[in-house]
């Protein structure tokens, strides 16, 4: 019986990847001058697992590489090597080499090691650097350190019968072990029944394993430990003269000059694959020499590369049992409701009385409250914590604090706010790139922070939380602020602004989010304040979100995000315009009036504003920015939905208000082609579909954050009214 393991390659992949950012996690939070046991177990048991799982599946250049990381983090965790930040600066870049690795597996492709053949090769230099001399001279000598031959070991495997039925399977530890080193292998066929008698799912093979290397005896028999009750095992160190039970006679013999060497990469994976394909056939055991000093050799490719073709990256997502069991509670509740209507179905149709109309009633009505309860369970299943997304900064402030020699200090808040797995991932990178905006341009170097009177640590701040049905996101820096005057004379230079503007300081520091605009003297590859920002901007709106920035001259700066909890679900307010409807998305509204025509004034270029209040707010008539029909000749003939943007307040005149509910989102991209104005579009309960407005693009179509700017102006001039 043969188990496709290939199955299995997505759960070690992802296990493996958490276990990186836990490694991460781990070597950001150690301390060279302490070193906590703890922190040192939890790096150390990432590496481990990840060894073992890689050996396991195949994959030879990721367990090879591992092996020397874990070795080096053992004699840490034993306490005979102290650690450096230069030992951790390798550790942490051994990591993206290890992430970079399992992600080209994880797309079927084939691993380059040049990276990975570097750091081992550090580490190698590393750890021989404090190792014993090796005995020179007679080969056949041993020299034994905590349990570490310098040769080798040779090693007797004879499973019990039953082995195979456990699911362990020899080749896959014969792999692990040769990651530890040079491996030759002898088969022993004496066993073997007759054709007759032989049982596939029996092992009635036995093995003699020479290992060439300096592998401990911990390392060799940690291959072992998942059979050591269903196996016999001996282990001998090479060039040891004692007896070893268990050998079988037509073993090859260990020792000797000539038997140390091993087959090529290729050449012991077929071997290998012969022994248990045709365990009939005596293994051809004839070591192949392999020079270590060759960099000829190709590395066999991974068993991934083989089989797999290059297909998009399965995404999953680990789910709480407490989500399950709500889940399933609630299709039980479902299961009763539905039981509970189909016996009203039952019988005649003309003995339908009143008594069965109520509680046919009150079982829709139990209906709608466990399909909303269910659609809830169903969407909470979809949010995460925000933690990660936030877990990639503390490493890449470090990095960058170092390659600029400033001194920061990240400071995470509001990890366990829950956002949208589709959200999360889309905002990844907006963030990045503002977090970098921070520690390059936000904060300045010590000395000038020390002149300035300040630490001469600079803080970064990410702080993450609820407000309303958003997740508001803001990232903040106590470093020089925003150079209001150099905003202005580059968008002066730049013809983004008019001789004489007067513009308030919010709209100064909103310049930085058009397209090419940057007050940066020189070209860094770090980042550069304003040079991609419009398209950090967009990419936010596009999740229906938005940023905006505050600043104080020496104080810092604040980018604010806000973002809908989720893309799929939203709580919309059906509008009426002519023969159509619309959804306006709820947490946009500010509210709904019905206005006079004393309230409206006109200006200059044709646009209309609404003094509401002590406010002034631009009017956008939506039967004209989407090219339709409306039943109102008149503004006080229909209502104005005041919505919020970007800080500002817009109307927005529609026919009617109907019905508010949660509808669910369809991609109107996906299924047909972007539109501007529309985020999306949904099935209401009668079939027709409905669009959803994009009010960001509304208010940009209808000319009225134009008409924000001419009220902005006026009424500044003016310093009567107060602007929205």
């Amino acid at each position: 019986m043969s188990v496709d393991i290939s199955q299995f390659y997505q759960v070690f992949f992802e296990e493996s990847l958490e276990g990186l950012d836990s490694m991460e996690t781990a070597l950001m939070a150690l301390d060279t001058n302490h070193i906590d046991a703890e922190t040192i177990n939890t790096i150390f048991r990432a590496a481990h697992s990840i060894k073992g799982g890689s050996a396991t599946f195949g994959f030879s250049e990721v367990a090879a590489f591992t092996h020397v990381l874990e070795t080096l983090l053992d004699e840490v965790r034993e306490g005979a090597r102290g650690l450096s930040t230069e030992h951790v600066d390798l550790l942490l870049r051994s990591v993206d080499a290890l992430r970079q690795m399992i992600e080209t597996l994880q797309a079927g492709e084939t691993i380059d090691t040049a990276v990975s053949d570097e750091l081992k090769n550090q580490f190698e230099a590393i750890l021989s650097g404090e190792a014993a001399p090796s005995t020179q001279g007679d080969i056949s000598a041993v020299v034994e350190t905590d349990g570490a031959s310098r040769l080798g070991w040779c090693i007797t495997f004879s499973p019990h019968p039953d082995m195979l039925r456990t699911g362990n399977e020899p080749i896959r530890m014969f792999r692990e072990l040769a990651a530890l080193g040079d491996l030759s292998i002898a088969c022993h066929t004496d066993k073997l029944p007759g054709f007759d008698a032989l049982s596939p799912e029996e092992c009635h093979l036995s093995w003699t394993l020479t290992l060439h290397g300096e592998a401990s005896l911990e390392d060799v028999q940690e291959v072992f430990e998942w059979v050591e009750d269903e196996a016999d095992i001996d282990y001998a160190p090479l060039g040891d003269t004692t007896p070893v039970k268990g050998f079988i006679d037509n073993a090859v013999a260990p020792g000797g000059e000539d038997s140390v060497v091993s087959p090529a990469a290729g050449a012991r994976e077929d071997m290998l694959e012969a022994m248990l394909a045709d365990p009939s056939q005596p293994a051809d055991v004839t070591p192949i020499a392999r020079s270590k000093s060759s960099g000829s050799q190709q590395p066999s490719p991974s068993p991934v590369a083989k089989t797999a073709t290059k297909a998009p990256v399965e995404s999953s997502i680990r789910v709480g049992t407490d989500k399950i069991d709500q889940l399933i509670n609630l299709v039980g509740e479902l299961v009763i409701t539905q039981s509970m209507l189909g016996q009203l179905g039952e019988g005649d149709s003309e003995d339908f009385s009143q008594e069965k109309l109520l509680r046919l009633q009150e079982g829709l009505s139990q209906l709608e409250q466990n399909t909303r309860e269910l659609q809830e369970s169903v969407m909470r299943i979809r949010m995460l914590p925000i933690s990660f997304s936030f877990s990639r900064f503390p490493r890449m402030v470090r990095d960058l604090s170092q390659r600029l020699n400033k001194k920061i200090e990240l400071v995470l808040q509001g990890e366990q706010t829950e956002l949208d797995k589709t959200v999360m991932e889309k905002i990844g990178d907006p963030l990045v790139h503002l977090v970098r905006n921070s520690v390059d341009h936000g904060i300045e170097p010590p000395d000038v922070r020390l002149a300035s009177g300040k630490p001469e640590t600079g803080v970064v701040t990410l702080n993450a939380y609820h407000q309303g049905g958003n997740v508001v996101i803001e990232i903040c820096d106590d470093g020089a602020g925003l150079n209001k005057e150099r905003i202005h004379a580059k968008a002066l230079q730049n013809g983004l602004i008019n001789p004489g503007e007067n513009l308030t300081d919010e709209q100064v520091f909103d310049l930085i989010f058009q397209p090419g605009f940057s007050t940066a003297q020189e070209v860094s590859d770090v980042s550069g304040r304003g040079v991609g920002m419009d398209v950090v901007r967009r990419n936010i709106q596009e999740l229906n979100g938005s940023v905006d920035v505050k600043s104080q001259p020496g104080k810092g700066s604040t980018f604010t995000i806000r973002l809908p909890l989720t893309l799929a679900i939203l709580d919309g307010q059906l509008v009426r315009v002519g023969t159509q409807n619309y959804i306006f998305p709820l947490v946009s509204i500010v509210e709904s009036i019905q206005v006079s025509k004393q309230h409206i004034n006109q200006m200059a270029g044709g646009s209309q504003v609404l003094r509401l209040r002590d406010e002034y707010i631009p009017i956008v008539y939506l039967h004209e920015v989407y090219a339709t029909q409306a039943d109102l000749h008149a503004i006080d003939e229909g209502l104005v939905v005041v919505v919020e943007f970007e800080g500002g307040k817009y109307g927005i005149v529609v026919d009617d208000l109907l019905a508010q509910q949660q509808v669910v989102i369809k991609s109107l991209e996906t299924n047909y082609r972007r539109v501007e104005g529309v985020s999306g579009a949904t099935i209401l309960g009668d079939g027709t579909v409905a669009l959803i407005v994009d009010i960001a693009g509304i208010v940009k179509m209808g000319g009225a954050q134009q008409a924000m700017k001419q009220i902005e102006s006026m009424v500044k001039s003016m310093g009567k009214a107060k602007v929205a």
